[in-house]
């Protein structure tokens, strides 16, 4: 195998991990952290700014694959797509995902360049799995155990805003954006696939964005030679996001946010092993 297909292998592995944790609760950011730092070591092929744009490129994919599976409520948000007779205002509309957006959006601008300074690394992932972790467990011990909010048209903008809030804790790589707005849904009186339906529908105009303005920010340092890695990595994320997405969205109603929590604490004892002793 030449060196050439052994890079397009691993933007294929990068992708297939992106699509199967960037909407599971587990967190995609700390997966790659941990699979490309410690094993496949993009950096080394691509150049560090060069690596950091691949993935936003394979984020885009996971992107897609969101819009693939719920475009008729992403169109009727913007119009284009209409169900029954049921006025705008009396259902889930775009208003709802900006309020939910917002939080995020100021605060990350806002530290930025922290997170990018202090956060990014094994270490810290580490410390963001336990306390994700924790955090899901609460949502399903103190969630209520029957939900008022069984769909996405019962969610109330006080509600979206304050899942915004807890939305802000995946600032934190290594926490999930998925967990925590899932486990703050539910702790609002979602049940577990209202708060997972909503969580994938507010990743993609906040994902979006996040991802177009790194492209554009790094556009200088991509380079046609690597076209093939990103293509890869592009279709890759698609297609298993994709296939994560109809199965994480039947599976979440019964077996709740636990196994996903015990997963991060069985990785995180795993990661200190490896890193601190």
């Amino acid at each position: 195998m030449s060196i050439e297909w052994i890079q397009i292998l691993k933007a294929i592995i990068l992708g297939l991990v992106e699509g199967l944790t960037e909407f599971a609760p587990v967190s995609s950011t700390g997966h790659l952290i941990i699979v490309d730092e410690m094993w496949l070591k993009s950096e080394e092929f691509l150049g560090e700014y060069s690596a950091n744009t691949f993935k936003i490129v394979i984020q885009l994919g996971s992107i897609l694959a969101v819009v693939v599976v719920f475009w008729k409520r992403l169109f009727s948000l913007v119009g284009l797509y209409s169900e029954g007779n049921q006025k705008m205002s009396e259902r889930f509309n775009l208003l709802h995902v900006i309020i939910g957006m917002l939080p995020a959006v100021v605060i990350g601008f806002a530290l930025k360049d922290f997170i990018d300074d202090h956060l990014f690394g094994i270490e810290t992932v580490i410390y963001a799995l336990v306390a994700g972790a924790i955090l899901m467990l609460a949502a399903d011990k103190f969630g209520s155990k029957n939900p008022p909010v069984q769909s996405l048209d019962q969610i109330s903008y006080r509600q979206a805003f304050a899942v915004g809030l807890v939305q802000c804790l995946s600032l934190w790589p290594g926490f999930s954006r998925s967990g925590a707005t899932i486990s703050g849904g539910v702790l609002l009186g979602m049940n577990h696939r209202t708060a997972a339906d909503f969580t994938f529908i507010m990743a993609v105009p906040i994902m979006a964005g996040a991802s177009l303005v790194s492209v554009l920010k790094n556009w200088e340092h991509m380079s046609m030679d690597h076209l093939g890695f990103y293509v890869a990595g592009f279709i890759s994320a698609f297609v298993f996001s994709l296939l994560a997405i109809r199965f994480f969205l039947q599976l979440i109603s019964k077996v709740k946010l636990k196994p996903f929590a015990i997963y991060r604490m069985i990785l995180a004892a795993v990661l200190a092993w490896i890193v601190w002793f």
